[in-house]
């Protein structure tokens, strides 16, 4: 399905979503370096947690409202919330105030906003997108948000040391701009879009009852907990994979050419090794979704967590530059594997007047896995042990999607 046939939504919101992911990512790779240094690994670990833990409260109620109230009134309200909390971020890291525990207050922020967009987003495009063309429709929008984490960790490893408080303002002003601009040409695609009455209770109630129905679906649960497992590896890319590298990796050359030699350490080696993965996804997503569709669901599902398993586990095991990059591509490959599968697969699950829900339950694989992954920074193992434990559940991923497979295979049958 070719973008100039997509719906006019889906383009407004494809260039949207750039502007502001772009200055996303030239911040959010560095900021559990920023917390680590602020309050210490533990304390930044346990931090990280609590932030998750609101993100995941907001993202099954993001999913509720956007099917009660529309897709579009909560894609506008969590853009606007982004860009206050991007704005306050700014103010608390200034020339003239700095304040550690309110940055990590307006992170916090903006986890919940973006866990309120989620859901909303995703419906949105099986509203209005046949089931044939959906995978290709999610592909795009990861390439291209994979295009902004190739710019992204490159110029932020070169600014945001020195420049937070512009970063932050930018960011701050391009979320603006997007809320401003969803709220004026985006339509309504929700199926059902009604207002309530009764009091603010009753909403989490009602919602607490459906989520119980969805909980009821064996495979849908088992797809759940299968992804929140793996993602404990893949989460990893940017709270333990940054601390350790800057540990660990010492000044190496990655290039020489005659005189002239590309040496990097510590945050420029993570920036470097970050912008690849985005690099590899924005040139393959397609292509590597397209491969994925000549195989079962089953085994795509189940060699894309062993990848990431193996992945995580030579991690532990070395602190070479080049090795690193090897690997990430081992992970680019392990999560290129299931991105075109995994919404189409919620999506033929879901019915069409809980689809917000089913895809904020979804959301739980990465909001609950965000929330554990900073548990990683805690052990009090040495860096290998703590990637083995990652690569062990890893594998327990890859064995309930098999399980999960094998039960839909018995109900057809």
């Amino acid at each position: 399905m070719r973008i100039r046939d997509w719906d006019r939504n889906l383009r407004i919101r494809l260039i949207g979503e750039s502007l502001v992911g772009v200055t996303f990512w030239m911040i959010f790779p560095f900021i559990a370096i920023y917390f680590s240094e602020m309050f210490g690994k533990e304390k930044t670990g346990i931090l990280l947690v609590i932030s998750q833990l609101f993100s995941v409260i907001a993202n099954l109620l993001g999913g509720y409202l956007a099917d009660r109230f529309g897709r579009k009134k909560m894609m506008v309200f969590a853009a606007c919330g982004q860009a206050l909390a991007f704005l306050l971020f700014a103010l608390v890291n200034s020339p003239l105030f700095s304040s550690p525990l309110m940055g990590f207050i307006c992170f916090a922020l903006v986890g919940v906003c973006g866990s309120l967009y989620w859901p909303a987003s995703q419906a949105m495009v099986a509203d209005v997108v046949s089931e044939k063309d959906q995978s290709s429709v999610f592909a795009v929008f990861y390439t291209v948000n994979n295009v902004m984490v190739v710019i992204g960790p490159l110029l932020g490893g070169i600014f945001y040391p020195e420049h937070r408080f512009f970063l932050f303002l930018i960011a701050g002003t391009f979320c603006a701009i997007v809320a401003i601009v969803l709220s004026i040409y985006l339509e309504e695609t929700a199926p059902i879009w009604r207002k309530t009455t009764g009091t603010w209770y009753m909403f989490f109630v009602e919602q607490l009852n459906n989520y119980r129905l969805i909980a009821k679906d064996r495979t849908f649960l088992l797809f759940i907990v299968a992804g929140i497992l793996v993602a404990q590896t893949f989460m990893q890319l940017d709270i333990l994979l940054p601390v350790y590298i800057k540990e660990v990796v010492s000044k190496q050359t990655l290039f020489s050419v005659g005189s002239w030699s590309l040496s990097l350490s510590g945050e420029k080696a993570f920036s470097v090794l970050i912008a690849e993965n985005g690099l590899l996804v924005a040139l393959f997503t397609v292509a590597v979704t397209k491969w994925m569709e000549n195989y079962k669901e089953k085994w795509v599902f189940v060699f894309s967590s062993l990848f990431y398993g193996i992945a995580i586990f030579l991690f532990g095991q070395t602190t070479s530059l080049w090795m690193m990059v090897f690997l990430i591509a081992l992970f680019t490959l392990a999560e290129l594997m299931t991105v075109g599968l995994q919404q189409t697969f919620v999506a033929k699950l879901a019915p069409e007047h809980m689809r917000g829900q089913y895809f904020a339950a979804a959301g739980l694989r990465f909001t609950l896995g965000r929330m554990m992954a900073p548990l990683a920074l805690t052990l009090p193992f040495a860096y290998h042990w703590t990637f083995f434990i990652l690569t062990l559940l890893a594998v327990c991923s890859a064995w309930l999607y098999a399980i999960m497979f094998r039960a839909m295979e018995e109900e057809q049958a």
